[in-house]
């Protein structure tokens, strides 16, 4: 995406004028004892919001009835022909691996148009739980299929790693924005996933920013609960955790008190404003508790003021006193420790079905085997992979997608990736994991290329730390870079 088509995705939702997206994932925790907002009266608080100047609503297909209330809204501002102050519906699509077919992804979307009521949705977000199942680069290519015929104006990413947010771009797919965690207590984006950004022109879109109403002048210098009433705060007070305790957490709020005093502003101004600042951010999502509070008066100040850059100092200083949250932007929803509400995701991933059929091998008991389907399987008589006992060895791998489609091409680092994702795959399919791994083996065409493979390698081997050869040959097979096998020993 060029820098004019990112100031193009940027006016159209109405973020230039006033950043600040309405986000409705309360919606959802307010909902979850079963009973649902009053559709007419929660529509009622949107319309205010709208009519304040808040131009975007943030939703997804499991926020409970959030898409169902914003689309009535929207229809209640066109019947008083209020067109000028008509939202931007930003919503996401959370599907799991086996619906990645274009019937299953039209369905999905199809879905999404008809509970906020539009022909077009202003900005579709992917979600994807496990970049072992490569089902969403499928998806991608159907929701760029829906983008020409109309359904979508802009497709966007949550969660999305600065790795596979890459992968996505080496397609050729057109993202927009990539919706992840930022504050000033979870600085993770402002890494390698921003210097792709500023590459790329890829737009974030922050939550998080309020760390669920932690950072505010409410819990300066109180004692941690022992016990926190809604889901948005049994999240971040595991962030909280994450990053050094509770002192430490206290040590962040007196920085932002000092600065906000300066300002004559809130805390929460203060570490709303921090996030706007950076430069790949185009909109802070802010939470709504439709029908218990609003925070819209308090929120429009903090347009009003910019940090100086002795804010910005001390600020950094007191982000260097924070234990920095481990992986990259939305690993907490892939792998442990998972800061999420409920805690612990370990039972949703393991219920997602392996990418590869096991199949039992004739005459040996103890043997099984996977097929990626590779028209070259049966042909040269060889397996994806192969367990014997405890034992697995996954044969040379590439970044070969479907049948014949390279992923990466002259991009050795997300070829690195593609390849990584799809050994472990096979290991999963078998029973194991990255962390069984014992042995890698590396064949590069150019050795001069050892570092970005052997960085991806070091990311996700940071915990077994294999024995591992890296060499160089001749050739290899297809219009590739890079080619991995690994082995497996599961204990």
């Amino acid at each position: 995406m060029s820098k004019q088509q990112a100031q193009g995705f940027q006016q159209s939702l109405g973020l230039l004028d006033n950043p600040i997206i309405t986000g409705l994932w309360q919606v959802a925790d307010i909902e979850r004892g079963g009973q649902l907002l009053d559709r007419d009266t929660a529509a009622n608080e949107l319309v205010q919001y709208a009519n304040d100047g808040y131009a975007c609503f943030d939703m997804a297909d499991h926020y409970g009835s959030a898409e169902l209330i914003a689309g009535a809204a929207r229809a209640k501002l066109i019947e008083q022909d209020n067109t000028q102050v008509i939202p931007s519906l930003l919503t996401k699509w959370c599907p799991q691996p086996h619906e990645c077919t274009p019937e299953a992804v039209r369905r999905g979307i199809q879905e999404r148009r008809e509970r906020l009521n539009v022909d077009t949705i202003d900005l579709l977000q992917l979600h994807w739980w496990s970049f072992d199942h490569p089902g969403y680069i499928d998806v991608m290519d159907t929701l760029m299929t829906l983008k020409q015929e109309g359904w979508i104006q802009h497709i966007g990413l949550t969660n999305f790693d600065t790795d596979h947010l890459k992968v996505l771009l080496s397609c050729g797919h057109e993202v927009a924005s990539n919706q992840v965690c930022l504050s000033v207590l979870d600085p993770r984006a402002l890494g390698d996933l921003s210097a792709l950004c500023a590459q790329t022109d890829v737009k974030l879109l922050a939550y998080g920013t309020l760390a669920g109403g932690f950072l505010s002048a409410k819990w300066l210098d109180k004692p941690e609960p022992d016990a926190v009433p809604d889901w948005s705060k049994m999240k971040y007070q595991r962030f909280i955790s994450a990053v050094g305790g509770w002192n430490v957490f206290q040590s962040m709020l007196h920085t932002l008190d000092a600065i906000a005093k300066r300002h004559r502003v809130s805390i929460s101004n203060v570490a709303t404003r921090w996030v706007l600042e950076q430069a790949a951010v185009a909109g802070v999502i802010v939470g709504a508790r439709l029908t218990e509070y609003q925070h819209r008066d308090d929120n429009k100040i903090l347009l009003s003021f910019q940090l100086t850059d002795e804010d910005h100092e001390d600020i950094n200083e007191s982000i260097k006193q924070l234990r920095r949250i481990d992986g990259d932007c939305g690993t907490e929803y892939r792998r442990p420790p998972f800061l999420t509400a409920s805690g612990d995701l370990s039972d949703h991933l393991e219920q997602l079905p392996p990418v590869f059929k096991k199949m039992a091998v004739p005459g040996k008991p103890k043997r099984f085997r996977i097929s990626s389907g590779s028209e070259f399987e049966p042909i040269c008589g060889y397996s994806r992979a192969v367990r014997d006992g405890d034992r697995i060895i996954v044969s040379g791998t590439t970044a070969t997608h479907g049948i014949d489609r390279v992923i990466g091409s002259n991009d050795i680092q997300t070829q690195t990736v593609y390849i990584l994702d799809k050994i472990s795959a096979s290991l999963t399919s078998l029973g194991a994991s990255m962390n069984d791994v014992i042995r890698t083996r590396i064949y590069l065409k150019d050795a001069n290329q050892w570092e970005p493979v052997s960085r991806v390698h070091g990311r996700y081997f940071a915990q077994c730390l294999p024995a591992n050869t890296l060499v160089e040959v001749s050739n290899l097979v297809g219009d590739y870079d890079v080619e991995i096998e690994a082995e497996a020993i599961v204990l």
